[in-house]
């Protein structure tokens, strides 16, 4: 799904990964902690693809709700998980989205 009601300026964390070949309750994982997320104050949406080369963008509407959400007890408990078994290699850039559009073709 594409975020589509942000409206600028906002914050995009963009968080590229490799995965390793353990990947035993990852899938489960990713869904709560996306559902943990949705639940933090300054939570503006979340978009991914994961294939060869995973990438999910989370939006925020302050770089303190940014810091608010890597401190959070269980992203970081699954973030040392992640470091542990299932990532070969992760980026994190945080960026300020100052302008966007977009297009949408109506069937």
């Amino acid at each position: 799904m594409i975020e589509d009601s942000l409206k600028p300026p906002y914050y995009a964390v963009v968080f590229s990964s490799t995965l390793s070949d353990d990947l035993a309750g990852y899938k489960e994982m990713t869904e709560k902690m996306e559902a943990l997320a949705k639940a933090q104050e300054g939570y503006l949406g979340i978009e991914y693809a994961r294939e060869e080369i995973g990438i999910t963008v989370s939006y925020w509407d302050s770089l303190e709700a940014i810091t608010k959400w890597k401190h959070n007890i269980e992203h970081t408990e699954v973030r040392e998980k992640g470091r542990a078994t299932w990532y070969k290699k992760y980026q994190v850039r945080i960026c300020k989205v100052e302008r966007e559009y977009g297009f949408d073709k109506k069937i």
